[in-house]
C-alpha cells in the first residue's frame, strides 16, 4: 500500500535535524521546470503563484539562487502546512520514519513525486498552476502518467489523503488493477450531504498519517478504526473506493 498526500505552500530549510537520503526520482524534469521559471519575469511569476508581494519576492529570490543539489531538507520535514503539523514528523520514532519512507508519497507540481527522505529545496509551484511547459499545456499534461506509473509499479493499493488538485494527476492514469481509496473527512449536513471543510480536513489527513505510522498499518481496512479529532468511520456512506469519516457532533 502507498499513501499519497499533497505538499504545502509554506516550506522551510532544515539541514540539521535529519539527513536526506536520496535525490527525487524526477530531478531532470524539475530542472526543466526551474529553467522555465527562471526565464519568466517577476510580474508573470506573481500571476502564476497568485500571491502577495512579500511571498512573490521571497520566491523570486529563491529562484535566482536555487541549487537542486545543495542545502537539501528531507521532504517530510520541509513542508509546514496544517496537514504536516498534525502529522508531526518531528516527533516520529525511528520505526515511524521507516514506515513513512516505505509507504508515504508526497505529490508535487515541482518535483512530481517524493519519498519522505528525498532531499528538496523550498519552492512554490502548485500542481494546478497554469504553466505551459513546451508542448504541455499545464503541469498535469507535463507530468502525464509518470507519477501514476511510479506508484503502480510499487503497489496495487493507494490510500488517497491528497486534495483533488493533486490526486487527479494519479487517479486519471491508474489502471483497474490498482485500487485507489479516497478518505473523506466531513460533516453531515441537515440536507443529508457530507461536506468537507478545508482546515478540518487537512488536520484529519495529517492525523491519519500519524495514526497509520504509529500502528504500521499496511491493510487499508484497518484505517477504518481511525477515531481522532472527533471523526468516526461511517460504513453506511462508504464504498470500496471511498472511506467516509464523519465528525461527531458534541452532545
Amino acid at each position: 500500500m502507498r499513501i499519497i498526500i499533497s505538499p504545502a505552500k509554506k516550506m522551510n530549510t532544515d539541514v540539521d535535524s535529519l539527513p536526506w537520503q536520496d535525490l527525487p526520482a524526477f530531478l531532470d524534469r524539475t530542472e526543466q521546470l526551474l529553467q522555465l521559471l527562471r526565464s519568466m519575469d517577476y510580474a508573470a511569476l506573481q500571476k502564476l503563484w497568485k500571491c502577495n508581494d512579500s511571498i512573490a519576492q521571497l520566491n523570486f529570490e529563491r529562484l535566482q539562487t536555487m541549487d537542486l543539489g545543495k542545502r537539501l531538507t528531507p521532504a517530510v520535514l520541509a513542508y509546514e502546512g496544517i496537514q504536516y503539523r498534525y502529522m508531526a514528523p518531528g516527533v516520529f520514532t525511528d520505526g515511524e520514519f521507516a514506515y513513512v519512507q516505505q509507504h508515504l508519497r508526497i505529490l508535487s507540481g515541482f518535483y512530481g513525486i517524493l519519498r519522505p527522505f528525498d532531499g528538496v529545496v523550498p519552492y512554490r509551484l502548485e500542481m494546478g498552476a497554469r504553466l505551459r511547459v513546451g508542448e504541455a499545456r499545464d503541469l498535469y499534461a507535463f507530468w502525464g502518467s509518470a507519477l501514476a506509473d511510479t506508484l503502480a509499479a510499487e503497489t496495487d493499493c493507494i490510500l488517497n489523503l491528497a486534495s483533488e488538485e493533486y490526486s487527479r494527476c494519479i487517479a486519471r492514469h491508474l489502471s483497474s488493477d490498482v485500487r485507489m481509496i479516497t478518505c473523506v473527512f466531513g460533516e453531515l449536513q441537515a440536507n443529508g450531504k457530507v461536506i468537507e471543510k478545508g482546515t478540518l480536513c487537512k488536520m484529519a489527513r495529517g492525523e491519519m498519517v500519524a495514526y497509520m505510522a504509529e500502528r504500521h498499518i499496511t491493510d487499508p481496512e484497518k484505517v477504518k478504526s481511525f477515531d481522532r479529532l472527533g471523526y468516526r468511520y461511517c460504513p453506511d456512506r462508504s464504498t470500496d473506493s471511498t472511506f467516509v469519516f464523519l465528525l461527531e457532533k458534541e452532545k
